[in-house]
């Protein structure tokens, strides 16, 4: 099914939007890279299942061959996950150029917003948004994914902005675009590897329909942007905030040192992180995506 000529659902998707079913939106960033081969596809396909067994139809999303696909087979999955850091890392400035030439963008979170609203889907789900970078204030190196969910009416459910980031300059930016940030079961900004930034939340929703009534509530009264939604990392998972903090530290560190900028900034860090840490942030990262797809589909069912 095809709403424009660059808008591509899969068969799956399109029915079940047409049939009014839920369904979640899910990046493909993360798969090309946020984790190593063969470990991103299967998380890829742990979402997808994930999503299913709470009720939601999956749609992961990408740019293939010049088209804004929303809903991938398992061989597309597999592509992404063996080709890596060769696709491009595609967000709203990339798209135009990437879908004139027919190339393949593995989406981050504003694009994949741009998809879903495209498509009529009105709730996603991602492992951390971007934000602030520290030092932002000098740099200006803020993540479009702000400017995204001020502008683009989906839900965007996360453990957060990623904790390599300014997370009170982060906060600072949504409050100013207006962006409702709600605490899924918790008064206190979750922060990505840890259920604990500091950071109070003034909204707190502790049911799925909570969420979805203030969704529909947004919609009735043409809010033009979108909700974010922060849920923490489950206990067993949460890493300890000053080892994970330090460990972040000396990441940053040496971004600066060799130079690292701009979209290479994030997968950089990441994985160096990862390195540090033994390979448990990886392990934490997993395990908080898993549990933010649970919780959108519960909110898509709730809608």
């Amino acid at each position: 099914m095809e709403r424009n000529s660059f808008l591509k659902l899969s068969p799956e998707v399109a029915d079940a939007l047409k049939a009014g079913k839920p369904v979640v939106a899910l990046e493909s960033t993360i798969i090309s890279h946020g984790m190593p081969y063969p470990q991103n596809v299967e998380t890829a396909f742990a979402c997808e299942r994930i999503c299913r067994e709470n009720g939601a139809v999956p749609a992961t999303c990408a740019i293939l061959g010049g088209k804004l696909c929303a809903g991938l087979t398992a061989d597309q999955i597999d592509y992404l996950g063996r080709q890596g850091s060769q696709v491009t890392k595609a967000s709203r400035r990339d798209i135009p150029l990437l879908l004139a030439r027919g190339m393949d963008g593995a989406t981050t979170v504003a694009a994949t917003m741009i998809i879903a609203h495209m498509a009529g889907i009105r709730v996603f789900a991602t492992g951390g948004i971007g934000g602030v970078h520290r030092n932002g204030q000098d740099t200006m190196d803020v993540s479009a994914d702000l400017d995204e969910l001020s502008k683009t009416p989906v839900c965007v459910v996360c453990a957060g902005a990623k904790a390599i980031l300014d997370l009170p300059r982060t906060m600072e930016y949504l409050e100013t675009k207006g962006v409702p940030v709600i605490g899924f079961g918790t008064d206190e900004l979750p922060a990505f590897y840890t259920a604990q930034s500091g950071i109070p939340l003034t909204l707190r929703a502790d049911e799925p329909k909570e969420i979805a009534d203030a969704l529909n509530a947004a919609k009735a009264l043409g809010y033009p942007g979108g909700t974010l939604v922060t849920v923490p990392i489950p206990q067993e998972w949460s890493m300890d905030p000053k080892y994970i903090n330090g460990i972040i530290d000396e990441a940053l560190m040496e971004a600066d040192q060799k130079g690292v900028v701009g979209k290479a900034v994030t997968p950089f860090l990441l994985a160096k992180v990862k390195d540090l840490t033994g390979g448990a942030s990886l392990e934490a990262n997993i395990h908080l995506v898993f549990n933010n797809v649970k919780t959108a589909a519960q909110i898509a069912a709730a809608l």
